[in-house]
């Protein structure tokens, strides 16, 4: 624990510490080892709690120290400033499985080489992520018969590269420590100038990658259906993305999203049958079992292949710990020795920990580790009884799987409950003999240990589920006792064996589509999922606490006292503006535009965020997991200022995602989005209304602009929010300088406001000085994305601005900025990181 400790220490730091403070961490872990060392053994209590104390400390800075060492490794590895968005080549291998999307495809490059444009050598960082654009000037270069992107494969190409940023919001995915745990610290695109992609080497390296290309290929040209083959080239190489996001949705839905990626329970099963099968022909090699006996050579087997097969699925958080749960347990057995569970727990999240220090901040390995802590911890009696009758065996007969019970957890975000199911440790002799009562007794054993693993499994982790994703499946449990044997049991094997006969795929898809068909019933019932605001800490401690208590092996009076320590949790204490008050919440949103009007008992929302491709916006990606997790579970009023898909681009996705009162818009008739059924108001000055003391104004479009031929940005709704202090909010939208001037004469005095949202992002055609003066606000707030194509805000627009001495925010500077009464913060600000981008 002391180790996680110091290494939870280092990744909350803003900037990364001196490196004299590694060298100082390094020497006082040294410095209490030797104290410990001598006073383990002297006389009276103070000392050995002093020895023990310096052992803890120097644990704590030895993780300290190896997350930093590492972070500066990494932060070194950096593009240098000079080549940001600047053409550079490359030569490298490709390094990863490529992900082929709608726009086109993304891959991991390992750099060999790289020069500038006049030829020079050029500093960029060993891995750079890349996107190869798809119907544009870089699409010829793919389309030549043969030639195609795999991995392994190596390739000399341009690219424009940047340092890693992405969007941050509340609560919500840090892209840029995604890219800096897998040591990517350059994003950029592939450019067909100054000269054309060329395919160098077809097989140049990474032969582990290049298998897992292969079984994905197969997998595709085997199964005609897209959703079907994606889920099984999960299963089979842990290819998470090949998987439907609709799936994903379901499967988070219906709480069995970590059956469908490479888990701890996958490894283990393949760990048990590997160690038998090798037991099985060391038995039969002769010579070799007077070297080494039959049941330590299936040990080892077993825990060698079960590596290799975690290597081939990816080596996410959950396969690691599960590989270095099994070392452990085959090492101490060597050893003979006789851990306690939670030490043989704590030395394998040590080591993925050590190996990989940011991995603490995964969802998936809090879920993986706090499972198998719940199960082991959940029936003690047991498993020292059957720990005893192990370490009492000797001889071939004592063959068996490295662990005796197999887990399963949440294998990246979005994952939902974690199950387990007990796995015979030996050919039972019931199951032996064949006899029906004893194969009976044996099925009945398994399905009860199985039923009360899930409901162990179901209950110690909800806290912990909703505390990382703020829902919880409440059919979850239904669902994982049918989907746990099916997939786990059949699909996966299927999925597995596939490989060495191809037609097996394809049962493993029927099988597949049945429990699709199966878990979208259950998912459309209503309450199927239970989500919540994020509580505040103290409610969160309490509601883990309470997981603990709810399965730990004590009398029920006792475990039923966490069920009110639930309830903070499930149901957290509002945090709303209070009447006649409203608070802003501008997200994170790239190039686009979206603000939160929050008030005391309502939601406005002013335009959706832009769509980022085909299948993806913002509605979907940044709002409704925003919004779910400040726990608004209805937007009241949404305000589509124009038609632009910067700013309606995600309202189809928040329309299927949360109920929506009514819709305010200058959207024409016919369009797709006032087909479905939601009340409409068009957008008109002059129209007002009223909630929990605020009030709300459209100042523009006029009426008449709907009857002439106006471009969509003219007609943007114009609409500013004022509370009982008479503090306002101009949301503007896209009007140019023609509709500002309109704004201007006709009541320039009804324009003044505290806080502006910069008309069109910033753009030069906008934030004419005289609407400047009129507003005259305290802050302006620019809504665009970094380093997007059109330059917004320009620098004409910040001169104004900066000459009137308005603060101006910037979203891809600040992330998600929030304001209430009078009190603003920027999310980069409030939660700083030595890994995001320009931090120092």
């Amino acid at each position: 624990m002391s180790w996680l400790l110091g290494t939870a220490w280092q990744l909350r730091q803003p900037v990364l510490w001196a490196p004299a403070l590694d060298a100082a961490l390094l020497a006082l872990a040294a410095l209490l080892s030797l104290l410990a060392w001598r006073v383990r053994h002297a006389a009276g209590r103070a000392l050995p709690v002093l020895a023990a104390s310096s052992v803890l400390a120097a644990v704590a800075g030895l993780g300290a120290a190896n997350a930093s060492l590492q972070a500066r490794e990494r932060l070194a590895d950096a593009l240098a400033p000079g080549l940001e968005r600047q053409p550079v080549e490359l030569t490298g291998v490709v390094a990863e499985l490529p992900q082929d999307g709608a726009e086109g495809l993304r891959f991991v490059l390992a750099v060999e080489r790289a020069r500038d444009a006049a030829g020079a050598p050029a500093a960029v960082p060993r891995r750079v992520s890349l996107s190869w654009s798809r119907g544009g000037p870089d699409e010829p270069a793919l389309s030549v018969p043969g030639t195609g992107l795999r991995a392994g494969q190596r390739w000399r190409l341009w690219a424009r590269l940047q340092a890693p940023h992405a969007l941050l919001n509340p609560h919500g995915f840090d892209g840029e420590l995604w890219l800096f745990e897998r040591g990517i610290r350059a994003t950029g695109s592939v450019r067909t100038e100054p000269q054309a992609p060329q395919l160098l080497d077809e097989a140049a390296g990474y032969p582990v990658e290049r298998a897992r290309q292969r079984v994905r290929d197969a997998i595709e040209a085997q199964v005609p259906d897209p959703r079907a083959a994606g889920v099984l080239a999960a299963l089979a190489v842990g290819d998470q993305a090949a998987i439907d996001r609709g799936d994903w949705a379901l499967f988070r839905a219906t709480g069995t999203a970590h059956l469908m990626a490479i888990s701890g329970l996958h490894i283990t099963m393949f760990a048990w049958l590997a160690a038998a099968l090798v037991g099985a022909l060391w038995r039969r090699a002769g010579a070799l079992l007077l070297w080494c006996p039959a049941p330590r050579a299936a040990r080892w087997g077993g825990v060698a292949l079960a590596a290799a097969y975690a290597l081939l699925a990816g080596w996410g958080v959950p396969a690691q710990r599960t590989v270095w749960m099994l070392t452990s347990a085959a090492l101490l057995h060597v050893l003979g020795l006789r851990w306690p569970w939670p030490l043989g727990l704590a030395a394998a999240a040590v080591v993925v920990s050590a190996l990989d220090p940011w991995a603490l901040l995964q969802p998936g390995f809090w879920l993986s580790f706090a499972a198998v802590g719940l199960l082991m911890a959940s029936e003690p009696a047991q498993r020292e009884a059957a720990d005893s009758d192990t370490q009492g065996r000797a001889g071939p007969e004592a063959v068996q799987p490295p662990a005796r019970t197999v887990s399963v957890a949440g294998a990246g975000a979005g994952s939902a409950p974690v199950a387990a199911m007990p796995v015979p440790r030996t050919a039972a002799p019931g199951w032996a003999a064949g006899a029906g009562a004893g194969l009976l007794r044996q099925g009945l054993s398994l399905l009860r240990s199985g039923l009360r693993t899930q409901v162990v499994a179901t209950a110690g982790l909800a806290p912990l589920t909703l505390l990382l994703f703020q829902q919880f499946s409440l059919v979850g449990l239904l669902a994982n006792l049918v989907a746990i044997p099916l997939v786990t049991l059949a699909v996966t094997p299927l999925a597995l064996l596939g490989v060495l006969w191809a037609p097996l795929w394809s049962a493993a898809a029927a099988l597949l589509s049945v429990l699709g068909a199966g878990l979208a019933m259950l998912a459309s019932l209503p309450g199927a999922v239970w989500g919540a605001a994020v509580a505040p800490s103290w409610a969160q401690a309490t509601a883990l606490l309470a997981g603990a208590l709810l399965v730990v092996p004590l009398p029920w009076r006792l475990r039923l006292l966490g069920l009110p320590l639930l309830l903070p949790l499930v149901l957290p204490p509002p945090d709303r503006p209070a009447p006649g008050y409203f608070e802003v919440v501008v997200p994170d949103v790239g190039q686009g535009s979206a603000v939160l009007v929050r008030t005391h008992a309502s939601l406005l929302l002013y335009d959706s965020g832009p769509q980022y491709g085909p299948g993806r916006d913002a509605g979907e990606r940044v709002l409704a997991p925003l919004l779910q997790a400040l726990g608004e579970r209805r937007i009241d009023t949404l305000v589509l200022s124009h038609r632009d898909m910067d700013h309606a681009g995600g309202a189809a996705s928040l329309l299927k995602a949360l109920p929506v009162r009514e819709l305010h818009s200058s959207l024409e008739p016919g369009h797709a989005l006032l087909g479905t059924g939601l009340p409409h108001v068009r957008c008109e000055a002059g129209q007002q209304w009223e909630r929990d003391g605020v009030r709300f104004a459209v100042l523009h479009p006029p009426a008449a602009a709907y009857a002439t031929r106006t471009p969509p940005n003219a007609l943007s709704c114009v609409v500013q929010v004022t509370d009982v202090q008479g503090r306002r909010l101009l949301l503007t939208g896209d009007i140019a300088t023609a509709q500002e001037a309109a704004l201007v004469a006709a009541d320039a005095q009804a324009l003044r406001s505290e806080l502006l949202l910069v008309p069109h992002h910033g753009s030069r055609g906008s934030s004419s000085p005289a609407f400047l003066d009129a507003v005259a606000p305290t802050v302006a707030l620019v809504q665009a994305g970094h380093h997007n194509r059109f330059g917004h805000p320009t620098p004409e627009v910040l001169h104004r601005l900066g000459a009137r001495g308005i603060h101006v925010v910037q979203s891809p500077a600040c992330g998600a900025w929030r304001w209430r009464e009078g009190q603003a913060s920027c999310e980069r600000e409030m939660r700083p990181r030595y890994w995001r981008h320009g931090s120092r």
